[in-house]
């Protein structure tokens, strides 16, 4: 039974690497408003169309040693990441929840999740073609896992869209600048479609510490005496996967604070 496990928990690698694979294609040409079904993927240097013995995930960037097979340009080692983290992703999750029926909402959700932060951090931008129809799928989903309710799906969109939309007008109200996309807002409220309204508060604080972790250093670095962009997208995706993994491990906890939070929402109204 065991050997079984480690036999799906590798195929869940290999899925994911196969999925990183097209979520490259998806990184790439989202923000240029390709196609992301054709043309075929095709070398850009050389226009070469690239055939499946060389698109082998992984394997086929280590063989070809990161280049183009026809015309030897050097092919960014980006999609060698996307494929190893999806499949790692992937690989992990099946491992914390195994056969369970979540299982799969899981996957798909960190499949968006791996678009929406590379995009982020190379455009600056969360496209609405992802997390605009991401909303009502999650809301969908709410229907097939256990840890949310229809109700408490429509909340958690509410309260996600609602609570960023809340910071990021107070901050341009009072500083006259733009201090928070208005992308960020919409991937929360898709985070809250699938998760519910109690992982809200939780993906935020998470989020903005792993965001204070790191930007200051790289502010420091940089120099930028504290006007660096620092995409948030990618800590809110952070903090939604460190939530989903972890929120099971420490069950009594949750349920405590789910429970105070319905307390709260119900003496409210």
């Amino acid at each position: 039974m065991q050997s079984e496990y480690y036999f799906f928990l590798a195929a869940t690698f290999v899925l994911g690497a196969v999925i990183g694979s097209f979520l490259n294609v998806c990184i790439y040409r989202i923000p240029e408003g390709i196609s992301i079904v054709s043309p075929r993927s095709r070398c850009p240097q050389c226009g070469t169309p690239i055939r499946w013995y060389h698109n082998i995930p992984i394997l086929s960037w280590l063989l070809l040693k990161g280049r183009c097979a026809y015309c030897g340009v050097k092919v960014s080692a980006r999609y060698l990441l996307v494929e190893a983290l999806t499949g790692g992703l992937f690989a992990l999750f099946f491992y914390r929840f195994a056969f369970h029926p979540v299982t799969p909402v899981i996957l798909l959700l960190v499949a968006l999740l791996v678009v929406i932060t590379f995009i982020d951090l190379d455009h600056q931008i969360i496209p609405d073609v992802i997390s605009l129809p991401g909303i009502p799928i999650g809301f969908f989903c709410s229907f097939l896992v256990p840890w949310v309710s229809w109700q408490g799906s429509l909340l958690g969109i509410v309260l996600g869209g609602g609570s960023l939309l809340t910071i990021a007008l107070g901050y341009e109200l009072l500083t006259k600048k733009e201090g928070m996309g208005f992308g960020d807002v919409k991937l929360l409220a898709m985070l809250g479609a699938f998760l519910g309204w109690t992982a809200i508060f939780p993906i935020i604080f998470i989020g903005s510490l792993l965001g204070t972790l790191v930007g200051i250093p790289l502010m420091l670095i940089k120099k930028a005496d504290g006007k660096l962009a620092v995409p948030f997208g990618p800590f809110l995706a952070a903090g939604a996967l460190i939530h989903i993994f972890f929120v099971q491990h420490f069950d009594p906890i949750m349920r405590w604070y789910a429970d105070m939070l319905q307390q709260l929402w119900l003496s409210f109204w």
